[in-house]
């Protein structure tokens, strides 16, 4: 059973995260849970309403069932869509993880349940000490990998589960996602269910317009 708290990563940047994201929102609601979303930290924010805001987390936002202040949802979001501790130095801010554990738990006081969505991969840095790891570890959050189907996804994904449980935090389950059509997907999943030590929580293939994630994820493999 997918756990109600997860964080969500991916094997890389541009891999499907929000995509899965909103997907796993849409699913615990399909369960009878109160579900929100959760981005902490954007780069590549437009200006609107008066603050930078990021269209991954507006559409997180857009999915959830309670209705949250921008900056509790997106509290560090910055306007050049390149790594965030290099956009957060930019703009001479400092990404701190106690403020988004201050936003996370007052999302979570209001909700069921809180899908967490990072900003690239595992590993990208957020300032000059910590990375997303640290930001999963210091929520105490479950991980929900996504790995994209394609050609190095198997080693980027064994190497990113590696880190997770190095890291102490467990892995509820990975989702493999399609970003264009591979002849050997199958091939390449199969393996990864073998090698990977946790449920594949779905298989969600190039979406058509009006096509959502969620019927293509569960909550109990």
């Amino acid at each position: 059973m997918m756990p109600n708290h997860v964080f969500v990563t991916g094997t890389d940047t541009e891999v499907g995260k929000t995509c899965i994201s909103v997907g796993l929102i849409a699913l615990l609601q399909q369960q009878g849970l109160k579900t929100v979303g959760m981005k902490p930290i954007a780069s590549g924010c437009d200006w609107r309403e008066g603050e930078w805001r990021n269209d991954d987390a507006l559409a997180m936002m857009a999915q959830s069932d309670v209705a949250l202040p921008y900056t509790m949802v997106n509290p560090y979001a910055f306007e050049p869509a390149i790594a965030p501790h290099i956009a957060a130095k930019q703009a001479e801010v400092s990404i701190c993880l106690n403020t988004i554990k201050k936003c996370y738990q007052q999302i979570k006081q209001q909700a069921e349940a809180v899908v967490v969505e990072g900003a690239g991969g595992w590993f990208v840095p957020i300032n000059d000490d910590e990375t997303m790891a640290d930001l999963a570890h210091k929520l105490d959050l479950p991980v929900v990998l996504v790995v994209a189907v394609k050609l190095g996804c198997i080693n980027h994904a064994l190497l990113t589960v590696e880190a997770i449980q190095q890291k102490g935090l467990k892995l509820a389950g990975w989702v493999a996602n399609h970003l264009d059509h591979q002849s050997e997907s199958n091939e390449i999943i199969e393996t990864l269910k073998q090698r990977i030590d946790a449920p594949c929580l779905g298989v969600v293939p190039c979406l058509e317009n009006g096509q959502t994630a969620d019927a293509f994820l569960q909550g109990d493999p």
